[in-house]
This record gives structure tokens, sequence and C-alpha cells, in this order.
């Protein structure tokens, strides 16, 4: 669901009384939209507040979660070092059914004085900002500056440094928690007989979300789209009891931070248990609004950042690879023709034998075919410029030729599949990069392999970055490493493991290679059932029920001279079938 006003009051009341009274350690500003205050507060010690002004998914909540920074930090980092660094939070508010968070804090300026500071989060969807105010409630700066001749929302309301700030404009519905019963009941009869339940509360009140809207229509009528006029009269006081029911909570600050997952995916979240999917959502309660918001976003939030710093590296390597794609199919039509060269040399044997026949000029020669064994006649094409001795070499050395193609095709054929084989791989380990120097390492690759180009004045020069593979510990407690890109693969394999040591990788399905660290001893079957079921998690089988996983000490695999990285070979293989599964990723992650 949209982090609505009525969720997103809960999950500040929880803020304000963890962080307020805290004072701001370091600032930092990880991504483009969001930025992080660690914090020493006297509830909880040391937190990390998150400032998400993301688009997609804006809100605020204490993480866990890593976050890399850049080796810059951004203009907006920096100004909010100068001003906020040291302050203090003296409260977090929120503007009555606005999506709006308010940090108030108590800085010290450049001559010492204390002064306040207001640090506001605008958390609506596309027009989502960050903006730092000065004590006056002029706009120090913003994370996204709003020029008013963007458009019609942005003429009405324009942020930039120097101007006054205003909330923006209010919605053309009414405040449900500010409405008596009578009033509800008043505004209920008046609404069109036609009209669905949770459409006419969505379009009413503000502060409600779609989904809360139609929880409450199926509380009250069983469906989530029944119709004011089939609900009747015990229907609608169901619908305003499960209302006033709600507002209720929310007043009381009665919260109940619930994930919604389908197959194990998030899928939603709520602040209130919902009933409308009937068994087809699995619901899991979270002691806090932060700890649910970490769970939902942690997996997209994380393949967008990877997006958004390797999109030049999946661009570069997706045009390599269709290219290739490509290539290769012009040379599997071009060595299915020279298939048919047999015919070719059968034609100059024709022509041989019936020299006496022919004559310079002619077009084609009507002849009987001593290959067909019925005798029958055909039609051999002639080039009237040549004479019958040079129309009989013309087809010998066209046979030729396709003899040599097909060896030459084939070479070329079985190079370029390896090459799409390993431009597949590397896209693959992109999303698995967790930060930039992972990223780095496969730009280095690409370049290394002349599918980036390197730039001229960084030659010779240029400093190598060596990021670390994820590391995992078995139940047993072996450890357990796994490569996130070719690189890494070819370290891990080749130059870390010792020859004991057991090799994993998904059966003819591209993947990173595991290493299970024996430590000279026999490993136990649960930790090689685990390291297989990481091998088949971090391969392209991941939504797979049951994964091929071939198993095999170091000392059998084996890097081919010339290959490309991460390719390898091996021998004295066993197979294992797993099921991957996310949760026992998490379980054995060491961080």
């Amino acid at each position: 669901m949209p982090l609505d006003a009525l969720c997103l009051s809960g999950l500040v009341r929880e803020l304000d009384q963890t962080v307020t009274g805290g004072k701001i350690d370091k600032i930092y500003q990880p991504g483009r939209d969001e930025v992080i205050l660690a914090l020493r507060t006297p509830a909880q010690g040391n937190v990390r507040l998150l400032l998400s002004a993301n688009p997609s998914h804006p809100r605020p909540q204490l993480t866990q979660l890593t976050r890399e920074n850049p080796d810059t930090p951004p203009m907006f980092c920096m100004l909010l070092r100068k001003h906020l660094s040291g302050a203090r939070i003296l409260s977090v508010a929120q503007p009555p059914l606005e999506r709006v968070v308010t940090l108030t804090l108590e800085a010290m300026n450049e001559l010492g004085d204390r002064v306040e500071r207001r640090l506001v989060l605008e958390a609506i969807g596309r027009r989502s900002n960050l903006i730092l105010l000065d004590e006056e409630g002029r706009i120090l700066d913003c994370i996204r500056r709003v020029e008013s001749s963007l458009g019609t929302g942005s003429a009405q309301r324009a942020l930039l440094p120097g101007m006054f700030y205003r909330l923006p404009p209010p919605q053309a519905k009414l405040d449900p928690m500010a409405q008596d019963r009578a009033a509800l009941e008043a505004l209920l009869s008046a609404a069109p007989e036609e009209a669905q339940a949770d459409q006419w509360l969505l379009d009413t009140f503000g502060g409600l979300s779609p989904l809360i809207c139609r929880e409450l229509a199926f509380q009250a009528g069983g469906a989530v789209d029944i119709r004011l006029n089939i609900l009747g009269p015990e229907g609608r006081k169901r619908l305003l009891d499960r209302l006033e029911r709600l507002l209720d909570a929310v007043r009381t600050g009665r919260f109940s931070p619930c994930l919604l997952a389908r197959d194990g995916a998030p899928s939603d979240f709520t602040f209130f248990p919902v009933e409308q999917y009937e068994g087809r959502m699995e619901r899991t309660p979270f002691p806090t609004f932060s700890a649910l918001l970490d769970r939902f976003y942690e997996e997209r939030e994380h393949l967008e950042r990877v997006k958004q710093r390797g999109q030049d590296l999946i661009r570069s390597v997706t045009t390599a690879r269709d290219r290739t794609a490509r290539k290769i199919a012009h040379q599997e039509q071009e060595l299915a023709a020279t298939h048919d060269r047999e015919r070719l040399r059968q034609l100059g044997d024709i022509l041989t034998s019936n020299f006496y026949q022919m004559e310079r000029g002619m077009a084609r020669l009507r002849t009987v075919d001593f290959y067909d064994p019925e005798g029958r006649e055909i039609d051999v094409p002639l080039d009237p410029l040549l004479t019958p001795q040079q129309n009989a070499a013309k087809y010998y050395k066209e046979y030729n030729k396709a003899k040599t193609a097909e060896v030459m095709l084939t070479q070329q054929l079985e190079k370029g599949r390896r090459e799409l084989d390993y431009l597949n791989s590397v896209l693959d380990t992109i999303p698995l990069a967790e930060g930039e120097k992972d990223l780095q390492e496969i730009r280095q690759e690409l370049t290394d392999t002349g599918y980036l180009r390197r730039l001229s004045k960084a030659k010779g020069r240029e400093k190598r970055v060596v990021s670390k593979p994820m590391e995992f510990r078995s139940s047993a407690g072996l450890r357990i490493s796994v490569g996130k890109n070719n690189t890494q693969n070819d370290l891990l394999t080749c130059k870390q493991a010792f020859k004991s040591d057991i090799w994993f990788h998904t059966q003819k399905i591209h993947g990173s290679h595991v290493i299970l660290w024996t430590e000279g001893r026999a490993p136990d079957l649960q930790s090689l059932n685990e390291a297989a079921c990481l091998a088949a998690w971090f391969s392209q089988a991941r939504g797979a029920s049951r994964v091929p996983v071939d198993y095999t000490p170091v000392k059998y695999v084996k890097k081919p001279n010339g290959a490309r990285p991460g390719m390898v070979t091996y021998t004295t293989y066993e197979t294992a079938w797993v099921t991957p599964r996310e949760e026992l990723v998490k379980e054995l992650r060491i961080r």
C-alpha cells in the first residue's frame, strides 16, 4: 500500500518516541534521493534515521540495513553537515492528513548561537522532496529543486533556496478524524446508491489508502467491491462502525504493523490486520514500522540502486550480447547453406563430362544428371562470359569455398557461443553487486576483455579495485564463499581455494562459483546441502523448485588457457538437487 496519512501518523508517533532528544553525529547521502542521519538517542542509543524522498517509495524510518556511501558527498549532504552536524532533534511531527513529516532541530550557527532548523520530508509520490528550512521558514535548499515553470503543479508551489516554505495544497476531501457519528451518517445517506463503498470512502475522506477503503468495505459487506445499495441499512451501519473503530485506533496509537506476502515475496503492508485476501496472502506482524519497512523495501531498493549505478554496464553488456546473438544467427544461416556443397561438386563433374556440348556464351546446359538414380535431365546454369572449362572450375571453386566455410563457421560459432555465454554471465552478476566497488570490479573486467573502452588518460595509472565475495557460515560452522562476479569467481576457484575444498556450480546454468572451505576434513552432509542451496540461489535458477548443482573438489576444476573470466571445466563430480530458499540465505549470511 502507499504510505497514506494514517499509516504515516503511526510511523511518526514511533519515530517521535525514539529519536526526540537524539543528537546528530553524522550525515550521509548514500543515494540521489535518500539521506541518513546517524543519531545518539536517549531511548535506543545509536540509531540511523533514513529520510527517503524516492518518488517510488518515500518514507522516514529507522533502518538496520547498510548502504554504501559515495566517495564524494553530494552538495546537499555537505549543506546538511554544515547546518545540522551536532544538532539535537526537538520533535518529529506530521501536519493533519498530510504525507509530510517535519523534524524540528536545535543547531548552532556560524557564530555559535543556538538556532532552530527544520527538515521537512514530503512523502507525496513523484513530487517527494526533502527540504531544509531556517528559523524563519525560508528554504536553505532541497534535495530536488522545483522551478515554477516546470508545470501547473510546480507553478503553484516552487521550491527554491531563499523562498518561504509552504505546505502542499490540500486535497478537496474531508478529514475523517474531525467527523462525528452524525456527520458520517449524513455523508453516507447523501452518497449515490450505485456507488461502490470503497470508492465512496476514497473520494470522500482524505488520508485513506485504497487498501484501507477496500478492507472497510469487505468487513462491512463481505466483498471489496460491494455497492452501497447492496449493503442495506445494517451494512451501512457496520461500515461506519468499522470506520470509527479504525479512526479510534489511530487516535489512541493502537497500530499493528503487518507484512503481506505472496509465495514468500513481500507484496504489501498495512498498519492493522486485513481480512480481504481470505488466506491468499501470508500475514506477518512486526514489532515496529521501521522493521517492517526494512523488510518490505530491502530487496526492491537494492535492485533499484544497482540498476541506477550500473545502468551504463547493463546497457553496454546488453548491446554487446544482442550484437553477438545477431552474429551467431547470421553465421548459423551461412553454415546451413554449406550443407548443400556436395551438389556443387556434382554439377562441376557434369559440366566436365559435357564439354563437347558446350560453347562460350551459353546461359545453361540441358543434359542428363548421371548422379540421379533415374537418369533425369537437368538444366545447369552457366556464366555466358566464361568458357566451358571456366564454368566447371567455378563450381569446383564454390564447392571448396563452402567446405572451408563450414570449418571456419563451426569454429566461429563455437567462439561466438562462448562469448554469448560470457556476456550473459556478466549480466547475471550485475544484480549481485552490493556497492560501487563491486560494479567497478565488473567495469574493470569488461575493460580488460575489450567490451568497454579504456580511457587514454587512465592507461597505466588506474587503481585496481578488489572487492570481497559474499561470506556465509554453514550450520556446522564451515565457511562458505560466493563470488559476486567473474573476477571473484576466478579468484576464489583458481587462486584462494585449496584442492581439498569443495566447489559448487549450477549444472549448465549461469551462476556464481561457491566454495565450501573444508579446513582439511570431510564436510558434513548438511554443509554440502547448504552450499548447494546457495549456488542455486545465486544463479539464473533462483525461482525454480528443483535445481541441479554439481559439486567436486577444487582439484578437479580447471581453467582452460585463454578462457574468459569465470569460465572453467570440471570432472569427477556429483550432482545435488536442491530448492533455493531466501530464508536460508539470510540465516547463513555473515555481515
